[in-house]
């Protein structure tokens, strides 16, 4: 059962995540934590470094090694047991990078909407989904694949080795702007959306930035995402 909702999950994922976070958005309800302007700063900072914790972890996770994250014709598919880098430390460290995200937004946003509702369905659907992707894993790989499992943790990276599993191993910078960049603009759009909206909901209109400064801050990230979107379209930078 779990198998099978991990797999319809996994089809559909890219657009899961969006629709959670739209909903939340629209239907959650903001506050300042504790009544407290100064916790809402807290709850705000921990929020940011959560989600810039996720983040990292998934450049790291994609710099040292790189999986096939979309599988095959929207199916889960590898061609390989990738073992090294934060592989070799974690077996879903781009999972459990998205999860911090949500945690940031979460703390950020601070609404029962996503601390009731999008964090458990988060969980949820990444635990069906890994139930689904272990399933094909093992099927494909067997014995080497148990061999895995019993010295890698599934989920939080174990944090012992570090130094020696990276010693031999290349950043490749070029791969994370390829493969990368659309999460960091992403990231970085959702966390100012998040910020914005919910001072407005809170304090009202009089809480936003002006107009212009709104149109240059959308201006300069949207010219920024084009910019390294043509690098990686043009071929200038390949990963």
């Amino acid at each position: 059962m779990k198998k099978n909702i991990g797999d319809f999950l996994f089809k559909y994922r890219n657009a899961l995540g969006p629709s959670l976070f739209l909903a939340a958005l629209y239907l959650g309800r903001p506050a300042y934590p504790f009544g407290s302007a100064a916790w809402n700063i807290l709850f705000d900072v921990a929020g940011v470094l959560c989600a810039m914790l996720g983040q990292l972890l998934r450049i790291v996770t994609i710099g040292y090694d790189y999986i096939e994250r979309g599988g095959k014709n929207r199916q889960v598919y590898a061609s390989k047991l990738v073992q090294g880098g934060v592989f070799a430390h974690s077996r879903n460290p781009l999972y459990v990078g998205n999860i911090l995200m949500a945690v940031g937004f979460a703390l950020i946003f601070h609404s029962s909407a996503f601390y009731l509702g999008v964090l458990p369905l988060v969980l949820f659907a990444y635990s069906c989904i890994v139930t689904a992707e272990e399933a094909f894993l093992g099927r494909k790989f067997g014995t080497e694949y148990e061999r895995y499992c019993r010295q890698v943790n599934r989920w939080w990276p174990r944090l012992q080795g570090w130094r020696d599993t990276m010693g031999n191993m290349r950043f490749n910078w070029r791969r994370v702007l390829v493969k990368e960049y659309n999460t960091v603009f992403v990231l970085v759009l959702s966390l100012a959306v998040l910020k914005l909206w919910s001072e407005y909901v809170i304090l009202g209109q009089e809480s936003q930035p002006s107009s212009g400064v709104l149109a240059v801050g959308f201006a300069t990230w949207l010219a920024s995402y084009v910019f390294v979107r043509s690098l990686k379209k043009t071929g200038v930078v390949q990963a």
